[in-house]
C-alpha cells in the first residue's frame, strides 16, 4: 500500500533533514539526495522512541505539577500540553515561512502513519506531528541520530561486540561487491565529523581497518568467536580517541607551514592531527599517514611535508596530477 501525505516544514527543518541524507547518502539513480527514502525510514526507526520520550516528559510534567500544586489532574494535564506546545516543541520557536513537501509512504512507514493518525494526534495535525517529530530528531548528536537512521546495523553491530563473533558485510566505499571478514573491537564517534565508526581487524589480512557504519550493507554475525587481542585492543582504543576513521600505523613526520599555512592550521579543525611539537614553523607530527595526507591537501604551497619522503611524494604526485588537468 502507498500513499502520499503533504507536511509542511520550515525552510531550517528541511535544510538539516536534507544535509542529514547527503551525509547519511540516501541518494536517488542520478546522485541526487533521496529525502523521501530518509525519511521513511527515520519515521520507522524513531517513532517508538520519541513516542517513549514524549509519553515520558509528559508524566513528568504532569508529576511535577500536581506535586507542587494543589491542580486538579485535568487541568494539569491541559497545562502540560500548553508548556510541551508552547516552550519544548522546537518547531514553534522557529520564525520564517513553511514550506509543503509530499512525503510517498509504503510499507513499514505507511504502518506507522497510519498509527498515528487513528491513536496520537488528538488536537494537533499529522503534519504537525511529524514536524514535532524531526525537530525532535534534530535535537540529538548527529552521530547518535546515525545509529537511529541505521538501527538495524548498529543493533547488529553491538550484538557482534558482546558476542565476540566475526561479522560480514558489504561497504559501500568498496567499487566492487567485496565482501568483508572481520572482527569487530570498537564503535566510535568521530568528534570532527559526528559520524560512527567501526574499529576492526580484517580476519585474512590481520590488519587492523575503520568502516563509517552509514556505509555498511549486509551485516551478519556468523557463529565464529574470536579471542580479544588485548594489545590490540589497547592500541585501537587510542586510535579511536584521536582518530577512529583512519587506524593505520603511525609516521613520524615533519610539515613546514608558512604564516598563512599556521593560520589555516588553526582554523581548519576538522580532522585536524595532533602536534608533538614546533620548531619555528616546522610541525611534528606521530599520526597516520593517511590522515595527515587527507588534511594537508587543502594547505597548497602553505603546508610543504618535509619528511616522510612518502607521505610528500604522495601529495607532490597529487598537485602535480591536478596541475596537468588543468593545463588541458
Amino acid at each position: 500500500m502507498t500513499e502520499k501525505y503533504k507536511i509542511y516544514l520550515s525552510e531550517e527543518t528541511r535544510t538539516r533533514l536534507i544535509n542529514d541524507a547527503e551525509l547519511f547518502e540516501f541518494t536517488k539513480s542520478d546522485e541526487s539526495v533521496n529525502l523521501n527514502a530518509f525519511l521513511k525510514t527515520l519515521i520507522v526507526n524513531y517513532f517508538d522512541r520519541y513516542r517513549h520520550d514524549s509519553e515520558a516528559l509528559l508524566d513528568n510534567i504532569l508529576k511535577d505539577l500536581t506535586d507542587i500544586t494543589s491542580i486538579s489532574n485535568k487541568a494539569a494535564s491541559a497545562l502540560a500540553d500548553k508548556i510541551i506546545s508552547t516552550y519544548i516543541k522546537a518547531d514553534s520557536l522557529q520564525s520564517g515561512k513553511n514550506s509543503a513537501l509530499t512525503l510517498t509512504v509504503s510499507g513499514a512507514s505507511y504502518d506507522i502513519l497510519k498509527i498515528i493518525e487513528l491513536n496520537m494526534l488528538k488536537d494537533t495535525s499529522l503534519s504537525q506531528y511529524l514536524k514535532d517529530m524531526f525537530n525532535s530528531y534534530l535535537s540529538i548528536p548527529r552521530n547518535e541520530r546515525e545509529t537511529i537512521i541505521f538501527k538495524d546495523t548498529y543493533e547488529d553491530l553491538t550484538k557482534a561486540l558482546e558476542a565476540r563473533r566475526v561479522i560480514t558485510f558489504l561497504s559501500t566505499n568498496s567499487e566492487r561487491k567485496h565482501t568483508f571478514v572481520v572482527e569487530p573491537y570498537i564503535i566510535a564517534a568521530s568528534k570532527e565529523e559526528q559520524c560512527n565508526y567501526l574499529i576492526c581487524r580484517d580476519v585474512k589480512t590481520r590488519t587492523p581497518r575503520t568502516f563509517r557504519i552509514s556505509r555498511l550493507r549486509s551485516v551478519f554475525i556468523t557463529s565464529d568467536e574470536f579471542k580479544i587481542d588485548e594489545e590490540l585492543q589497547k592500541e585501537l582504543r587510542e586510535k579511536a580517541i584521536r582518530s577512529p576513521h583512519s587506524v593505520s600505523s603511525n609516521v613520524k613526520a615533519v610539515v613546514r607551514l608558512s604564516q598563512n599555512g599556521i593560520r589555516m592550521f588553526k582554523v581548519i579543525t576538522k580532522n585536524r592531527p595532533l602536534v608533538s611539537k614546533t620548531e619555528g614553523n616546522l610541525y611534528y607530527f606521530d599520526w597516520p599517514a593517511l590522515q595527515l595526507e587527507e588534511y594537508f591537501r587543502r594547505f597548497g604551497k602553505d603546508a610543504i611535508v618535509v619528511k616522510p619522503a612518502s607521505l610528500k611524494e604522495k601529495i607532490r604526485k597529487y598537485y602535480y596530477h591536478a596541475l596537468r588537468e588543468y593545463n588541458k
